[in-house]
This record gives C-alpha cells, sequence and structure tokens, in this order.
C-alpha cells in the first residue's frame, strides 16, 4: 500500500468511464491532498491496482468492458484494499450487495465531492486503525471447535480452514471474542463497520446469514451463533 500522504492523504485509484466525473473530481481529490490515478475500464483498474497498491479504490460499478462488482470481487480474492463503490444504483439490496461482496462504503451517485472525500477518510481511518490494531499482538484463542487466529486473519472449523471475507472475519472475530455474551447489533455495526453508521443493519443480517453458512449452522436452530430477537447475537460458548 502506498505511504504516500498522511492520515488524510493517500493514492487513490478512481475507477470511471466518465471524464466528466473524473476529471473535475480528480481535482477534487488532489486539492484534498490525495493522489488520484484514474482508470477508465475494469481491465485497467485491476492492472493499476497491481502496480500501484493504492490506498483505496474508488470504483464505479458500470463499465464499458465488465460489472465493477466483478472488478470488486476480484480485488477481494487477492487484497484487503479500502473499496468505495460509487454507483448509480441506489436501492438498499444494491447497497447490501455491494457491502456483502466485500466493499467497505457505498456512495450514489449524484454526490457531493465533500460527502465522498469524507467518506473516503472515514474508510482510510478505519482501515488504518485497524492495521495498527493488528501490529499489537493478540494471542490466536479457541471457542469449542473454532480457532481464530486474529494476526494471521486465519480462522479454522474443527481444523478445516474456513474463508472468509474481511467484514465475515472480523464479524466472527467480535462475536466469538465475546461468546456467551449478547452483543447488540449497535455495537456489532459500530465495532465491525463504523462508529458512525447510521441506517439500515440489513448488512449485519445479511453477514451473518453468510457466517452460519460456513459455519455448517442451521437457520432454524444454530449451533453457533444465536439470534437474541430485539437485541443482537451471541456465539455459543461450545
Amino acid at each position: 500500500m502506498s505511504e504516500s500522504g498522511n492520515a488524510s492523504g493517500g493514492t487513490i485509484l478512481f475507477v470511471e468511464d466518465e471524464e466528466a466525473i473524473s476529471a473535475p473530481f480528480s481535482k477534487v481529490l488532489a486539492r484534498e491532498g490525495f493522489e488520484p490515478v484514474v482508470a477508465g475500464t475494469a481491465a485497467e483498474a485491476m492492472e493499476l491496482a497491481e502496480r500501484i497498491e493504492p490506498d483505496l479504490v474508488l470504483l464505479d460499478l458500470t463499465l464499458p468492458d465488465g460489472d465493477g462488482r466483478d472488478v470488486c470481487r476480484a480485488l477481494r480474492r487477492d487484497s484487503d484494499v479500502p473499496i468505495v463503490m460509487l454507483t448509480a444504483r441506489g436501492s438498499e439490496l444494491d447497497r447490501v450487495v455491494g457491502l456483502e461482496m466485500g466493499a467497505d462504503d457505498y456512495v450514489v451517485k449524484p454526490f457531493s465531492g465533500a460527502e465522498v472525500v469524507s467518506r473516503i477518510r472515514a474508510v482510510l481511518r478505519r482501515t488504518r486503525a485497524a492495521g495498527a490494531d493488528a501490529g499489537r499482538f493478540e494471542p490466536a484463542f479457541t471457542v469449542g471447535d473454532l480457532e481464530i487466529d486474529v494476526a494471521a486473519r486465519t480462522a479454522a472449523l474443527a481444523g478445516e480452514p474456513i474463508e472468509l471475507t474481511r467484514k465475515e472475519f472480523d464479524l466472527l472475530a467480535e462475536l466469538a471474542r465475546n461468546a456467551g455474551r449478547v452483543v447488540t447489533r449497535e455495537d456489532l455495526m459500530a465495532r465491525v463497520w463504523d462508529v458512525n453508521w447510521f441506517g439500515s443493519t440489513k448488512t449485519l443480517d445479511v453477514h451473518v446469514g453468510a457466517l452460519r453458512r460456513k459455519l455448517g449452522d442451521d437457520p432454524a436452530a444454530p449451533r453457533h451463533i444465536e439470534t437474541v430477537r430485539g437485541v443482537g447475537f451471541r456465539f455459543a460458548e461450545s
């Protein structure tokens, strides 16, 4: 990841095929202390992401050679780079799908430059703080047949590795750390997503559902992640 800039700066890979949007907003980013690099296609975005290792990807979903969601999936297979989706698709389902794919935030067009810059800074603060936390040693721990190594960001169930997205891992680790105790929906959103999160918490339900599938839980009678209606979730102690 680029080392340029301070806590409010860094290299932004701006994936946008409309020059009427990319040119003026690149100037806004530069004025705010960022280093914008524009990609007009999905293929160019993947090539640049590997070559320049940006601090954040600002990703339009409608591209001339593909869907930005495919770019998001491809980036997530190899990288934890923060991704902010930028799109005209504004339904709650679109937002949830984008976040489920691994995006860190979702901005709907038309947008104000000030709002997007604010969201970029908030995402960078969260991911940099998470990186600093990862540098502090936290011993691996087990809960029943689940093993979690926070430093290595790996999880295994009964000795079998579990493939998790970044948010899925963070959510599972937070629940497992508090095994036997109820963690409220609000606390999970604040700790795993953003202390300033507002709006629907449907993305939390989507991620819990994905975790249950990967843990082999029966939604009707989950063995690991229990729902406490109207409050939150509890990870079973054994």
